[in-house]
């Protein structure tokens, strides 16, 4: 029996969080609450403020709100979409990744964008978006996995997917799909290595499999959406145990407030919701996992850590939460349970 987990006073900091982040104008958040030593934050309304709010209020179980804040934080959101090109812009993240996270912060409120993501259409054609897929700096898998998956989830948020773009974009993904890790792109992440021993500072360099794990990761949220079968999931569970068991995993993981704990948490398992493939290991894993992180969150200063106070990072935590909720049924203790907002709509 596996020990429960309390964790009502981390969910709590979040949401306390949250609340410090909202601005004076109605319905807008910061990403930021005190700039950094290069002085590149900007402080005031941000996307990634203002969606990562709703995310992170949506996960906690404290969305509902009076009809006047509601509106007030869609037209937050609506006010930041480029009328021509139907984009949303940021300068810390690609402007495919920043329109399908503003997309999908505005799904939760049943909302599409005001205006056509017009740039976006041409990949509508088949050709178009094979090429756009195969051009891809599949040597650096994890940051243009924002634009490989991004593309699909912006479209799918805003309701302008078409069943002759997804068909293509899953037979794409098939046939790419790397026979050795169970990630993408075949011919790239087979090359990859397992162990970043060799890199002292513990960081991921491009060619390891971790990089590759976290690009698939939106590729995944793209699958579990649209209910499509993953190509090799027995092999997504031997590379997500294999780095996790064999140092292919920076040592900051499960201690450090980010996205990386999601994207091995979630590939870890729903891998294993296709495949009976080492079941009991996965279950072990993730508890251990859970464990370290929540250690983790209970020793520091919520008020005063950096990472815990940048909204977007926080919101990756806040998943990570939510997915090992799910996964370890009676385990993760909150005051109301959390809800992953890839169980709604893909991207994060």
């Amino acid at each position: 029996m596996m020990k429960r987990l309390d964790i009502r006073n981390i969910t709590r900091a979040i949401l306390e969080s949250v609340k410090r982040h909202e601005l004076p104008e109605p319905g807008s958040y910061c990403r930021w609450l005190w700039q950094d030593e290069s002085g590149s934050r900007e402080l005031g309304i941000n996307e990634y403020g203002c969606a990562d709010a709703a995310n992170i209020l949506y996960t906690l179980n404290e969305f509902r709100c009076d009809e006047k804040t509601r509106k007030a934080r869609i037209n937050a959101l609506l006010s930041m979409q480029d009328r021509e090109s139907g984009m949303f812009h940021e300068k810390t993240h690609h402007t495919i990744h920043t329109t399908a996270h503003c997309a999908a912060a505005l799904e939760l409120f049943d909302v599409k964008p005001l205006y056509p993501m017009k740039e976006l259409h041409k990949y509508t054609d088949r050709k178009a978006l094979f090429e756009f897929l195969d051009s891809l700096n599949w040597n650096s898998p994890w940051t243009e996995s924002h634009q490989g998956a991004g593309i699909y989830a912006a479209l799918a948020n805003s309701s302008e997917i078409t069943k002759e773009f997804e068909d293509n974009y899953f037979e794409w993904l098939w046939e790419n799909t790397d026979p050795v890790t169970g990630f993408w792109k075949k011919g790239y992440a087979d090359r990859a290595q397992f162990s970043s021993d060799r890199y002292p500072d513990g960081k991921n360099a491009p060619e390891s499999v971790f990089s590759y794990m976290a690009g698939g990761f939106h590729y995944i949220f793209n699958h579990e959406y649209a209910k499509m079968p993953l190509r090799y999931p027995e092999k997504i569970i031997d590379s997500c145990i294999d780095m996790y068991k064999n140092g292919g995993i920076r040592k900051s993981f499960m201690r450090e407030i980010d996205f990386l704990e999601v994207d091995w948490i979630y590939c870890l398992n729903r891998a294993s919701r296709q495949t009976p493939h080492r079941h009991a290991e996965v279950k072990e894993l993730l508890y251990e996992a859970a464990s370290v992180l929540t250690e983790y969150l209970n020793s520091i200063d919520c008020e005063k850590d950096d990472r815990f106070n940048d909204l977007h990072l926080l919101f990756g935590t806040t998943c990570a939460l939510a997915e090992l909720q799910a996964a370890l049924p009676g385990t993760i203790i909150t005051d109301k349970p959390l809800r992953l907002v890839l169980d709604r709509r893909p991207f994060i």
